[in-house]
């Protein structure tokens, strides 16, 4: 992590922090999800990656569809309220664009993943997985025994990505986060990534935060970028309402692998970050 959190143009951010190989979590629970850095880093040819996420669902979709994925490290992975992800589904079954190696999890060892990674433990003891099948196909799920108790519990790695990206709501001149509404497990993604890129709908002089709201100090994050309406189509809580209408087309649009292709070079491989400001106009509040 950098000491100060430097602002950046989401390009500059991306292009300085993210390397092909590189183990990348785009976090957001339904709420927040970072798709203009997604975009970013598709446009920039970023390949051979491991991607992590508690919910991977469109964003991930068109990663895996372009080919820029070796490995997934996720739990449940689906199109919120619509269904497949039908991209990801071709990758698994049928290895196109390219084999898709796959680890996935419950919700309760990714967010107790994330948790030791960021207290810089190297696995995560949770009790999990009690008569769950995910334990006899996976390597990375194993049991302990607790020398105090005698109880069998679930052990899995931690998770330390090389970057992890969210987007939030806004940033003070001094380089502070906020986040408001669904949380997730933003915070401690940023916490046990090695760098740390935040697009914001906004910079302001002061937060003005609640005591009960998430502030992320400057020195945890290593890059802030101002990207107006960078979570669209999933929505970001005081600013703009989920699109889900765009939901709907996307299921028709991964559908096809030729249609993906087209979607994808139109609407995000010649793109901008700039775009995204265009895309919320009528959602927002």
């Amino acid at each position: 992590m950098t000491t100060m959190a430097e602002f950046l143009a989401l390009e500059e951010a991306v292009r300085r922090h993210v390397k092909d190989g590189m183990s990348l979590a785009f976090e957001g629970f339904t709420h927040l999800i970072p798709h203009a850095a997604a975009h970013e880093v598709m446009r920039q040819g970023m390949k051979d990656l491991t991607l992590i996420r508690m919910t991977p669902d469109i964003v991930y979709d068109q990663f895996v569809g372009l080919g820029r994925v070796k490995k997934m490290v996720f739990s449940y992975a689906g199109n919120p309220g619509v269904g497949l992800l039908r991209r990801f589904r071709d990758a698994v079954e049928n290895g196109w664009p390219q084999v898709l190696e796959i680890e996935e999890h419950s919700h309760a060892a990714m967010a107790n993943a994330y948790e030791a990674g960021a207290a810089g433990l190297p696995c995560s003891i949770f009790r999990g997985y009690l008569g769950a099948g995910l334990k006899d196909v996976s390597p990375n799920i194993k049991s302990v025994t607790c020398p105090f108790t005698g109880e069998k519990l679930a052990a899995v790695p931690a998770l330390q990505p090389n970057v992890a990206f969210i987007h939030a709501q806004k940033a003070d001149k001094k380089g502070n986060v906020l986040i408001e509404g669904i949380v997730g497990i933003q915070k401690e993604a940023v916490l046990s990534a090695k760098a740390a890129i935040v697009t914001v709908e906004e910079v302001v002089d002061n937060l003005d935060s609640h005591p009960n709201a998430t502030v992320l100090p400057h020195w945890t994050v290593s890059a802030i970028c101002v990207v107006r309406g960078g979570a669209h189509p999933s929505y970001a809580h005081g600013h703009y309402d989920r699109d889900n209408a765009a939901y709907l087309e996307w299921d028709k649009i991964a559908a096809d692998r030729d249609v993906f292709a087209v979607w994808m070079e139109k609407n995000v491989l010649t793109a901008s970050p700039d775009d995204f400001a265009k895309r919320i106009e009528g959602l927002e509040k």
